[in-house]
C-alpha cells in the first residue's frame, strides 16, 4: 500500500517543467572549480542580474544533488529560505529572487526539488522533506547563517517541505506561508481527518511550529482554496497579522501592492523582534511580533502564580488535625467509613451511564471513519483507473491531446498553476 501512496502523491502533486528553463555549467574559472566542487554557473539566467548569486550542487541524504542558489545582500541580517510552488524552477524564479533580496534587504536561499530543473532524482514527499534539510545545512555551514536569523518561505507545495523543516527547528526566526495548502488530499476533497495515504500533513505540523508565522492567500484562489491559509493561520501558536488578497488568485500574488508592502513589514518586525528561544504559549495574534516577548512573560507569570495557588490549600494543614482531635471510639470511625462507602456507590452507578455513552460515541465514530475511508478511496481509485483509461486511449486517437490535456489538468493538477505557483 506504501508504493500506491507514493504513486498517487507523484501524479498528484508534482508537475515538474520541462524542459528545465535554466541550464548547469561549471565555473569559468579553474581555480574556483578547483577550491570548491559544489560551486556551478547558471546559464539562461539574466547575467546583468547575476551579481551577488551563487549557484550550488548539494548532496542529500537520499542519494539526490539538487541546484541551489544563494542570492547575497549586503549589509543583511536575516536569510530567508525559498521553497518554490509546483510547476517552476530556478530559471522562472530567478528574476523574482533577487527584487524580493533586494526589498526586504535580506539573504535569499532558492533551490529546486529534486527531479526539478537541473536537480537530479524524482519528485517525491520524502524527497523534497530531504532536499531543504541539504539546503538548510549548507546555510549553517557554507553561509554561516544561524537558525536564529533563518526565515522558512514555503509557497504552494513548497509549504509542504517548509513545514516539516520549522517543526523540528525549535529557535527558528519565523515562517512565510504563501498560498499554502492543509495536506494534498483536502486539496481534492474536503476531508476532516488525516489519512495515512496522505501527503504534506501541514495541518498536523503547523502546532508543532514555535515562532511567528504570516500566512498570505488570495481569496479567489480557484487551486488551493483560501480556507487552507486560514486552517493554517488558525493552528499556529504564534499568529502574525494574515494576508487576504481580494482577488488574488494561485500565482499572481507578486503583482498586488500590498504583498510586498506586508511582507517588508513583517520582515522589518522579525528584525526588530528577539529570537524565540523558549516554546511560547498560543498567541491571540498581534499585529507586532516584538510583542510576542513581553506577552509570553505575562503569561508565565500568570501561570506561575497559578501554580502557587495549591500551596496555600497545602498550608491549611490544622484542619485535618481539628478533625481528628473529637475522636470518641473505634466505633464511630467505623461508622464513618460506612458511612463514606455508602457515598461512594451511587457515584460508580451514575459513572456506568457515561461510559455507556463514552462506549456508543466510540463505534458510531469508528463505523463513520469506516465508511469515510471506504469513500475516499473509491474517488481515488477512480480517478487512478480513469487515467488509465486515458493512457490507453490517447495513442490511438490523436485528435483527442488536446481535449485530454484539459481533462487531465482539472481532474488531477490539483497544485498546478499557469505561471507557476
Amino acid at each position: 500500500m506504501g508504493a500506491v501512496a507514493s504513486t498517487v502523491a507523484a501524479r498528484f502533486a508534482f508537475f515538474p517543467p520541462t524542459p528545465p528553463s535554466y541550464g548547469v555549467e561549471p565555473p569559468p574559472s579553474p581555480a574556483a572549480a578547483a577550491a570548491d566542487t559544489e560551486v556551478v554557473e547558471l546559464s539562461g539566467v539574466p547575467v546583468s542580474r547575476g551579481r551577488g548569486v551563487e549557484a550550488r550542487r548539494l548532496p542529500t541524504k537520499r542519494g539526490t544533488e539538487v541546484v541551489s542558489m544563494y542570492v547575497r545582500q549586503p549589509g543583511a541580517r536575516l536569510t530567508l529560505l525559498y521553497s518554490h510552488g509546483n510547476a517552476a524552477d530556478l530559471g522562472q524564479m530567478y528574476e523574482l529572487f533577487v527584487e524580493l533580496s533586494a526589498h526586504l534587504n535580506v539573504n535569499l536561499m532558492g533551490y529546486d526539488y529534486s527531479g526539478y530543473g537541473q536537480s537530479s532524482g524524482k519528485p517525491s514527499e520524502q524527497n523534497t522533506y530531504a532536499d531543504i534539510e541539504a539546503v538548510y545545512r549548507c546555510l549553517l555551514e557554507t553561509y554561516g547563517a544561524s537558525e536564529e536569523n533563518i526565515i522558512l518561505y514555503g509557497q504552494s507545495v513548497g509549504s509542504g517541505p517548509t513545514l516539516d523543516l520549522a517543526s523540528r527547528l525549535p529557535h527558528l526566526r519565523a515562517v512565510v506561508l504563501h498560498s499554502p495548502i492543509s495536506s494534498g488530499l483536502r486539496v481534492m476533497y474536503p476531508v476532516k481527518h488525516t489519512y495515512w495515504f496522505d501527503i504534506y500533513k501541514n495541518i498536523d505540523k503547523i502546532p508543532l511550529v514555535r515562532c511567528p508565522v504570516l500566512v498570505i492567500h488570495g481569496t479567489a484562489d480557484e487551486v488551493v482554496d483560501c480556507s487552507h491559509g486560514r486552517a493554517l493561520w488558525e493552528l499556529s501558536k504564534v499568529k502574525y497579522e494574515p494576508l487576504w488578497i481580494k482577488g488574488g488568485n494561485h500565482c499572481n500574488l507578486e503583482l498586488y501592492p500590498e504583498y510586498i508592502k506586508h511582507l517588508k513589514k513583517f520582515v522589518t518586525a522579525i528584525e526588530k523582534s528577539q529570537p524565540v528561544k523558549d516554546e511560547s504559549p498560543e498567541s491571540s495574534g498581534p499585529s507586532d511580533p516584538s510583542e510576542i516577548g513581553s506577552e509570553s512573560a505575562e503569561n508565565s507569570r500568570r501561570s506561575t502564580d497559578i501554580r502557587d495557588k495549591p500551596r496555600s490549600s497545602i498550608d491549611h494543614r490544622p484542619s485535618i488535625d481539628r478533625r481528628e482531635k473529637p475522636r470518641g471510639s473505634i466505633d464511630r470511625r467505623d461508622k464513618n467509613r460506612k458511612s463514606i462507602d455508602q457515598l461512594d456507590k451511587p457515584r460508580a452507578s451514575v459513572d456506568q451511564p457515561d461510559r455507556a455513552r463514552k462506549s456508543i460515541d466510540r463505534s458510531v465514530y469508528t463505523f463513520l471513519c469506516f465508511l469515510h475511508y471506504i469513500f475516499v478511496w473509491n474517488f481515488v481509485i477512480k480517478r487512478i483507473l480513469f487515467l488509465a483509461l486515458l493512457t490507453l486511449v490517447i495513442p490511438r486517437c490523436d485528435s483527442f491531446g488536446g481535449m485530454m490535456r484539459s481533462v487531465k489538468l482539472c481532474n488531477i493538477d490539483c497544485f498546478t498553476a499557469a505561471s507557476g505557483s
